[in-house]
């Protein structure tokens, strides 16, 4: 019998040509988007240094108006790039994806077409959005509009990548049942899972080490910490010069004191370092499993771990934009995930020690701690809801848990900030007070305006800074906290005071950390949320399993996209732009300042006490006293200026960020006091200046 060929099938010529004109039309309204931004230095400083601005605009025809300073950027030259770029990657895209799946090329460019390109209309509307509001006169909501330009491009790359993902690689049929996973007693990690992880702490610690072996990280607030641990470890107290005393009058936070067995092995604040991006690489094993037993699905778990690490909220976490390093509130993170893990399963003594350590971490936790107690609470009402009178006794015993939880917090924060650390600071109070100064000038006026102010709560709340602040932690979990609204509102105080502080207002430097486990958290339940919500206008199971798998990706790409703007390692623009101040080169590779001090290292004798400036004082916390030699008055000369009577060496980083002495006659104690002080001879070129006093120092003062 003959049997004839199989008819391909034949091409929906509407969708087709629907699809091309998303292919055509789309890098149309990209380059309307760009306009407008690389038009003002002022915009396009939000993604590119001003010589790759320059260069850009060489490249695209642009001229500078002398008369108005603004730059004319034509329409075609910058379109023509976007379009070529379009067109492969709708071809390339179609060929893989008719491959992957064995359908028809055309079948594969209509879809990957209509579907996938449409996204690149968005930054036309965000255009749109911005003439009409230039028309209308609302320059403050144009101002917002430019603000939050990279969260609309961010969701753009997002959405287009995500399209693309869920193309080549449908939902499957073969994922693990919900309930085949939530028996399992523990989700083991795939493979893929454990090399996100690795690669995460190879980059992020090598950037650390980096950093030091540069003389880029400051002993303010960063290297300090290790400095703590050779205090303790020497017997000169839980400390460091900076303080007023011991460290409990900053913070009660000593977690890094546990690192003391290792720290007797390698006495090293690259220890530190390590430690701390392990630590955080850690938090993606418990929303693996979280996400995975939730969803059903091993995707979603993978999903949810890339976006936490390519988090740029978390990254800043471990490399602030001031550079500090390393701060032991960093790892609360991964012991709140691992704590709000147990309580998911009701694993309450786990819980309860792992929660007792995030409070070690800082006592910001108690912040956090405090509604989550309402929400197990809630959780546990609504699982034992009364039916009879008998009953009712079984319902207060399971919320009491939480109401418990939710009291010890409250009473833990108010000891915390208003005897303990006091106490430490011999009855001034606590110094953060001056991050809402707003709302008065004690703890008493603030907490008072707080919550009984509601005026100017509500005018400090009600901001542009606020809704950006929102974008910023949300947009880069592509928005799926929003799928889990009761988790997401345990952190909604600590996110109200995020925005009333007054010294930060965004998540890049430490203030938002104990935020970051609640929106992954929230995260991690939202991804599988999302056919749940949805179901209400969908009723094909396909089409639900398709959205819930285009979600899924959507999670992992709205973390790397929104890193692309913000991030400062790999994944962001500036760590390869040469012309930015966080270009790879020029903080990731020791330069001449580093190799110059090399010359000294060994020059002072570790029983000396030494005074330097900030970014050389980590090389000299193990000597015997390493003060710090700044404007800055500390109770360890009595709040008088310049040095304590006991230091042996002044170092003078000339060189260093911040800088303001370049020659001897610059420091007071040579300039004042030359019988006093000695100049050492300069091997450095004068990258550093060292002072050593001529005769024996006055003893030191006690302990």
């Amino acid at each position: 019998m003959n049997h004839s060929a199989p008819t391909p099938p034949a091409i929906d010529s509407r969708r087709f040509t629907y699809a091309l004109l998303c292919v055509l039309l789309g890098p149309g309204a990209v380059t309307l988007a760009l306009q407008t931004i690389f038009s003002s230095q002022d915009l396009a400083g939000m993604y590119v240094s001003v010589p790759l601005w320059e260069a850009l605009l060489s490249s695209w025809g642009a001229t500078l108006d002398p008369t108005t300073q603004t730059v004319g950027i034509p329409f075609f030259p910058l379109m023509g790039y976007l379009l070529l770029t379009a067109t492969l990657t709708w071809l390339a895209g179609g060929f893989l994806i008719s491959r992957l799946q064995k359908s028809a090329f055309s079948a594969a460019l209509t879809d990957w077409g209509c579907l996938g390109y449409r996204w690149w209309f968005l930054p036309g509307v965000w255009e749109l959005l911005r003439i009409l509001l230039f028309i209308i006169g609302w320059s403050s909501g144009e101002g917002l509009l430019l603000a939050t330009s990279q969260f609309w491009f961010a969701i753009t790359i997002a959405g287009w990548l995500a399209t693309l993902v869920t193309l080549l690689f449908p939902a499957s049929q073969s994922e693990a049942s919900i309930e085949e996973l939530s028996t399992e007693p523990k989700s083991s990690l795939p493979v893929t899972v454990w090399l996100l992880m690795g690669v995460f702490v190879l980059i992020f610690t090598w950037m650390n080490w980096r950093l030091y072996q540069g003389l880029l990280i400051p002993h303010g607030d960063s290297a300090m910490y290790e400095e703590h641990l050779w205090n303790v470890l020497h017997g000169k107290g839980f400390r460091s010069y900076l303080d007023q005393g011991l460290f409990w009058g900053e913070h009660i936070q000593f977690i890094h004191l546990l690192l003391s067995p290792l720290y007797l092995i390698w006495p090293s604040h690259l220890l530190l370092e390590l430690s701390e991006t392990v630590a955080l690489a850690c938090g993606a094993i418990p929303l693996y499993r979280m996400a995975t037993r939730h969803s059903g699905s091993k995707t979603a778990g993978t999903a949810i771990v890339a976006a936490y690490l390519c988090y740029f909220p978390l990254q800043f976490l471990d490399i602030a934009i001031d550079l500090k390093t390393f701060r032991p509130i960093s790892f609360g993170v991964p012991l709140l995930l691992f704590a709000l893990e147990a309580i998911e399963r009701k694993r309450w003594k786990s819980a309860i020690v792992l929660l007792l350590l995030c409070l070690a971490a800082k006592e910001d936790y108690a912040i956090i701690l405090g509604p989550l107690g309402l929400w197990i609470a809630w959780r546990a009402f609504q699982e034992n809801k009364p039916e009879s009178k008998a009953q009712k006794s079984v319902l207060l015993k399971s919320i009491a848990p939480g109401i418990g939880l939710s009291v010890f917090a409250v009473v833990y924060l108010a000891l915390v900030v208003k005897v303990l650390i006091p106490w430490f600071r011999g009855g001034t109070q606590v110094h953060y007070v001056g991050y809402f100064q707003k709302f008065g000038n004690s703890l008493g006026e603030v907490v008072s305006n707080i919550l009984f102010n509601p005026g100017l709560l509500l005018g400090e709340l009600i901001q542009p800074d606020t809704f950006i602040y929102a974008l910023a932690l949300l947009v880069p979990l592509g928005l799926l906290p929003l799928f889990s609204p009761g988790r997401l509102l345990v952190g909604l105080p600590l996110f109200g005071l995020l925005c009333l502080n007054e010294l930060a207002h965004d998540p890049r430097h430490h203030f938002h950390a104990p935020i970051v486990p609640i929106l992954c958290w929230a995260a991690a339940y939202g991804v599988g949320n999302v056919t749940m919500v949805l179901r209400r206008w969908k009723s094909e199971p396909a089409s639900l399993a398709q959205t819930q798998t285009w979600a899924t990706h959507f999670l992992w790409s709205s973390s790397l996209a929104t890193g692309l703007f913000f991030s400062l390692g790999p994944a962001g623009l500036v760590f390869w732009d040469s012309g930015s101040s966080w270009y790879w080169g020029r903080l990731y590779v020791p330069g001449e300042r580093a190799r110059q001090f090399e010359k000294i290292a060994d020059l002072i004798p570790p029983e000396s006490r030494v005074a330097s400036t900030d970014f050389v004082h980590p090389r000299y916390t193990h000597h015997a006293r390493s003060y710090d030699y700044s404007k800055y008055r500390r109770k360890v000369n009595d709040y008088e200026a310049g040095v304590p009577e006991d230091t042996d060496y002044i170092v003078i980083d000339t060189q260093h960020p911040y800088s303001e002495i370049k020659t001897p006659d610059q420091i007071p104690e040579y300039r004042d006091h030359p019988d006093e002080w000695e100049l050492l001879p300069d091997k450095t070129d004068g990258y550093f200046i060292v002072l050593k006093r001529k005769q024996p120092p006055k003893p030191a003062a006690s302990e």
